[in-house]
């Protein structure tokens, strides 16, 4: 993968970390998002591309900044989240938007810095 395929992708995965935390800001929180039928929608869909983007990066890469159990976990719920037609546990998504999420805004912002 060319660098700047790598890079485009890590822009992307910030760009959805940040339009989820746009999205709950507007809510005015987590609850209240989930709540709501488009913050809810919205939210879900940026998971599910979050997911399927840190399944195109490098193995090499994801390794190298210790994204494995990340992308593991992000593919899983991508999943998840567009073939569970049933309808998806939202206080299983509100763990995800609390505790996930933060961290591997983290891990992405440390790429971008290192690139």
């Amino acid at each position: 993968m060319s660098e700047n395929s790598f890079l485009a992708k890590i822009d992307f995965i910030l760009e959805m970390i940040e339009n989820i935390e746009l999205i709950v800001n507007r809510h005015k929180g987590i609850v209240e998002t989930l709540e709501d039928i488009e913050g809810q929608m919205a939210v879900l869909m940026a998971i599910s591309q979050i997911g399927e983007t840190l399944k195109k990066l490098d193995d090499t890469l994801i390794e190298e900044y210790d994204l494995k159990e990340d992308k593991e976990g992000a593919y899983y719920t991508r999943n998840y989240i567009v073939h569970d037609y049933e309808g998806v546990d939202l206080g299983f998504i509100e763990n995800i938007l609390r505790e996930y999420l933060p961290n591997l805004k983290n891990k992405i912002l440390k790429i971008k810095s290192d690139f």
